[in-house]
């Protein structure tokens, strides 16, 4: 495989896209392509295919050798071999019989080192949905859980319609004739009230009275008279008859 230097050297059937050269579309070849600049698209090529560091090519690239030393984004089928120098940075997917990715290079993507039909350009790689991390949350060692929300009150009723305004009420019709005027008697005045009824007191209980003493017993009993000594006694004696 011709190195870079070489196929540099090798000013025949070299085509060079300069530092201040943008490229964008489809561009295909049967010559050598040098790219210093920046290229977008498709780039289809029956020879090789040279990147350098100040180059940038953002396009899916069919070719027959491929020396990266600037940027790629994109996959590259090459033929017989694909190298990434130590400048080299790629993003995408490879497919070539020999893979050369030399130490300080940058690539990410996929590797096949299988056969590759001549003028072929890479497939898109499928969009692969990737499933979402679920975060669940962190329960320190203490903590009372979350509580669950509480249900939502009932649902509020349908509004009633409003009810139906009274109907008017009837007028008597006012009369067309004189106004007669009725004159009634002066009523009688109302007799005054009864006098209020005085507020009956509850008297005290009298209390028990006392028992009668043994004076009083003394008192109703007759006293025996005392006759002094010396003094003359006196009997009236009655005779029955």
């Amino acid at each position: 495989m011709a190195t870079a230097k070489e196929l540099a050297g090798n000013t025949v059937d070299n085509t060079v896209v300069g530092p201040s050269i943008l490229i964008s579309g489809r561009l295909t070849g049967d010559e050598d392509l040098t790219v210093r600049g920046r290229v977008e698209g498709e780039l289809t090529l029956s020879r090789t295919l040279i990147v350098e560091p100040s180059g940038v090519v953002k396009a899916n690239v069919a070719v027959k050798n491929a020396i990266v030393s600037g940027v790629v984004v994109g996959n590259i089928n090459a033929t017989e071999s694909v190298e990434l120098t130590h400048e080299g940075r790629m993003v995408g997917d490879i497919r070539a019989p020999r893979v050369i990715i030399v130490d300080g290079a940058s690539f990410r993507g996929r590797v096949d080192m299988g056969d590759v039909e001549p003028g072929r350009l890479p497939a898109e790689r499928p969009a692969v949905n990737r499933p979402q991390a679920t975060t669940r949350p962190t329960v320190r060692p203490g903590a009372t859980p979350p509580r669950p929300p509480t249900p939502s009150a009932a649902p509020p009723r349908a509004a009633t319609p409003p009810a139906p305004p009274p109907p008017p009420a009837r007028t008597a019709p006012a009369p067309t004739g004189p106004a007669t005027v009725v004159s009634r008697p002066a009523s009688k005045p109302l007799p005054p009230p009864p006098p209020a009824a005085p507020a009956f007191t509850p008297r005290a209980a009298e209390p028990p009275r006392p028992a009668a003493t043994d004076q009083a017993s003394s008192a109703s009993a007759p006293v025996p008279r005392v006759v002094a000594a010396g003094a003359k006694k006196k009997v009236v004696v009655k005779k029955s008859r």
